[in-house]
């Protein structure tokens, strides 16, 4: 038979469209095209493919060879296609039987010498496959990754002349069994290291139950890094959906690690980042770090050293929980429901406000540095804290705080009371579900409305606000928002105009 039908994928944004390798041999001067939209990589399979089945003794056929990939509009990249490649070659020119091919789908870039490498995406294409009822057939490096999908039929193969070899009926590739989730990482940075900075640990504490945006400010070496870095043992288990959604994304970027399943991302991007590095982009849409952090922690340190249009593009995702990537003909969507940690210094050089007098920066310096923060931006932070220089003697005399996981237990049960109300976390309620969920008393209601006017709050500070009161109150376990979890949450926003600072 001169034609051949091959199934396999392609990545577009967070999906895994399906594509159809169709491969025709036809009488003439000898030729090898590749059509329907491929990219450099994916034009260069022609001498992968070529090598390949010269090593593994195959006939390489002295015909006419067309290859199309369809849908011929979807943009092709990656080195993915060369096993579906050169199956359609062999099962064209007879090689192997076409009916074989029935009920999979292949992925894998060859090597010269007719092994397989692994790929990126294979979580996403693991998951569009099952929902298809097909197998899929992997390298054997990608096995761990794509067994994740748990209705997934993943046939990990090492070489083409593994795969042919079960196409033929002559040996079985057994699908692979996926592992146990990983256990917690004993090494997770403790918050019992962080000594004094009470108001700080309470802070993040109240930011990990309501899944609320802190950020944290003072000068330099007070432990602003080392609080950030401890907000992932803080917070509760993924779920079986978190950790898929969470993972197919970082499987798309390449970074996922299958040991790492179940474990909150913690992404931290030098303050040089592009916007597209930060919340995605390119000629082909990637997902940015907002995106690999989805549903994890975003940690940005040295906040206003960050160009003010990256920092701007974070308004949006902040908001929403999603992240839209539009380009010429092209628009890819991902998720980054991410919690914002940022840390900064009050000034330039570090210590304006510090004892002992050692800022050098000018007011209109310090105005500057601050003003990179706009106000819309700083309205989407739902806490601001303080994280003062302790004296050494301080230091030396402080005992240590509670354990990660004693903070995680409280933090647990306010989330397990968020869900048992709500359905979710209370920094992600709408207006009218702040309305249902977070009604403060008679007393707290006077005090939120005095609050909100002095402090010339917005509609959208004074429901978050409202929203971390409610969180303060999730953790001492009390059904309606009272004065006393007001007016903590109202002294994280008196920091918010930072500028004022200077």
């Amino acid at each position: 038979m001169s034609l051949a039908i091959v199934h396999t994928r392609a990545l577009c944004g967070l999906e895994a469209s399906p594509v159809t390798v169709e491969v025709h041999l036809a009488n003439g001067l000898p030729a090898f095209n590749l059509v329907g939209l491929p990219d450099a990589e994916v034009r260069e399979a022609r001498d992968r493919v070529r090598a390949a089945l010269a090593v593994a003794q195959f006939d390489f056929p002295q015909r006419r060879i067309t290859v199309n990939l369809a849908p011929a509009d979807l943009p092709k990249e990656g080195g993915a296609f060369d096993l579906p490649i050169a199956l359609g070659i062999l099962a064209a020119s007879g090689q192997i039987r076409v009916e074989a091919l029935d009920g999979h789908e292949f992925v894998g870039e060859l090597s010269l010498d007719a092994r397989l490498r692994p790929v990126r995406g294979a979580l996403a294409i693991a998951l569009a496959a099952a929902a298809d009822g097909h197998a899929l057939v992997v390298p054997a490096a990608n096995a761990d990754e794509a067994a994740l999908a748990r209705a997934a039929s993943v046939l990990p193969a090492n070489s083409l002349l593994e795969v042919c070899a079960h196409l033929e009926a002559r040996s079985e590739i057994l699908p692979h069994v996926r592992r146990e989730a990983a256990a917690p990482d004993a090494a997770m940075p403790d918050l019992a290291d962080i000594k004094g900075q009470l108001r700080a640990r309470r802070a993040l504490e109240v930011a990990a139950a309501g899944a609320h945006s802190v950020l944290l400010f003072g000068p330099p070496g007070t432990g602003k890094s080392m609080l950030a870095q401890r907000l992932p043992g803080l917070l509760p288990p993924m779920s079986e959906d978190e950790a898929v959604a969470s993972a197919a994304v970082q499987s798309i970027e390449g970074g996922f690690d299958p040991t790492c399943w179940h474990r909150r991302p913690f992404r931290a991007p030098h303050h040089s980042a592009s916007a597209p590095a930060l919340v995605g982009g390119g000629s082909v849409p990637r997902p940015g770090e907002i995106s690999l952090a989805h549903h994890g922690v975003l940690f940005l340190d040295e906040l206003p050293e960050f160009d003010r249009r990256v920092l701007e593009a974070l308004r949006e995702p902040l908001e929403t929980g999603r992240i839209t990537v539009s380009r010429a003909g092209r628009r890819a969507e991902f998720p980054a429901r991410f919690q914002l940690v940022a840390a900064m210094n009050p000034c330039p050089c570090g210590y304006h406000g510090a004892s002992g007098s050692r800022c050098r920066c000018t007011p209109e310096r310090i105005a500057r540095y601050l003003g990179k923060l706009s106000g819309p931006l700083l309205d989407r932070i739902d806490l601001v804290v303080e994280v003062p220089a302790l004296e050494p003697a301080e230091l030396a005399t402080a005992a240590p705080g509670e354990s990660s996981a004693v903070v995680a237990t409280r933090v647990l049960a306010a989330r397990a009371r968020q869900s048992e109300r709500q359905g979710g976390v209370n920094a992600a309620l709408a207006p009218r579900a702040i309305e249902r969920h977070c009604t403060p008393d008679a007393a707290a209601r006077k005090l939120l409305e005095d609050a909100a006017a002095g402090l010339g709050l917005s509609a959208r500070g004074y429901h978050r606000l409202l929203k971390v009161a409610r969180s303060i109150a999730d953790l001492a376990g009390q059904e309606r928002v009272g004065v006393a979890h007001v007016a903590e949450a109202v002294t994280y926003r008196r920091a918010l105009d930072l500028r004022r600072r200077g």
